[in-house]
Formats: structure tokens, C-alpha cells, sequence
């Protein structure tokens, strides 16, 4: 007996196919009928941003928030005299590139007769200094060195060129 080879895989071909054809699967088919059948939703457009407007800060050359303002009063009662400037022509110390209000006086060493202060520039760096050294940028020179505090001397502007005396104290910080 000899079989036909290529007919019998073409009858087995058809039978796997009918029997995958069942209705097992008719409430599938009639779920995706229903979607196709609803109406098709809207895409809504991309939406418009406004432009950036750049903002130009100008009070850049103001005084900073931060820092103490020189009260009217205070400045009558210093001196006036033409003979107050700072000195431009002089080294600027390390301290004089910090903030006066960033520099906390954290101590004092003494040796031999000479007392040194020691102070926090407010990063963590601390210094020793004499008394006739600068402090802040207001060209604050050391004139006192106590146990408990450092007072010193500030050459400020009062107009365009104009320049009066403020006197300042740093207190020793309390928990150092």
C-alpha cells in the first residue's frame, strides 16, 4: 500500500485548522465588534505656551539685603571730616574679601603680652588677628582686642566722595 505523502499532510493541515475554529472565543470577538463600533475619541492640540520674558535685574550696585543699614541718625552723629578715606593704595588683607556680618569672633590667645583674637571668616576657617588688621569690606580696622569682644573702626561712603567713620564690635560667639 502506498500512501500519498503531500495529501495526507494537506487533510491534517485542515483538520488543525477547523479545530481551532471553534466558538469558544465568541464573547472576545463580540467585545472588540462593540469597541470598533463606538465612536472614535479627539485629540486634544498641543498647548501654547507664552514666550519667556528674560527679567534684567539692575540693583546689582544696591546695598544687600543682608546687611545692616546705616541708620541716618548714626551717620550725624559721626564725624564729617574731610580727612576720612580709606586707603587704596594699601595690600587688601585676606578678611577684607568676607561680609562683616559672616565673621564671628569664636576666642582670643594671649602670649607674652600680645593678644590675638581669633575669628571665623564664616566658612570654617578660622584666623588670628592683631590689633591694626582689616576686617569686612568696609575697610573695618581692628583698634581693640578684648576677651569678649573686638571693636573696630569702618571707613564707609556717605556720597561720591565722601567718607565717615563707623565704629563696629564683634561679640564673642556664646556657644564656642
Amino acid at each position: 500500500m502506498k500512501v500519498n505523502l503531500p495529501l495526507l499532510h494537506s487533510l491534517a493541515l485542515i483538520f488543525l485548522l477547523a479545530g481551532c475554529s471553534s466558538s469558544e472565543y465568541t464573547d472576545l470577538d463580540d467585545f472588540m465588534a462593540q469597541v470598533r463600533a463606538q465612536p472614535q475619541g479627539v485629540i486634544a492640540p498641543i498647548p501654547i505656551f507664552k514666550t519667556y520674558q528674560a527679567f534684567r535685574y539692575n540693583a546689582a550696585a544696591m546695598r544687600s539685603p543682608f546687611e545692616v543699614p546705616v541708620k541716618i541718625r548714626e551717620i550725624a552723629s559721626l564725624s564729617m571730616s574731610s580727612d576720612v578715606k580709606p586707603n587704596q593704595r594699601r595690600a587688601k588683607e585676606l578678611l577684607e574679601g568676607f561680609n562683616i556680618e559672616a565673621i564671628s569672633m569664636v576666642g582670643t590667645l594671649e602670649q607674652r603680652g600680645t593678644v590675638w583674637a581669633l575669628v571665623d571668616d564664616g566658612g570654617g576657617s578660622v584666623h588670628q588677628v592683631l590689633n591694626g588688621n582689616y576686617l569686612g569690606k568696609n575697610h573695618g580696622r581692628i583698634v581693640e582686642i578684648r576677651h569678649d569682644s573686638i571693636a573696630l573702626i569702618e571707613i564707609i561712603a556717605n556720597g561720591p566722595d565722601s567718607w565717615i567713620e563707623r565704629p563696629r564690635t564683634l561679640k564673642l560667639k556664646e556657644d564656642s
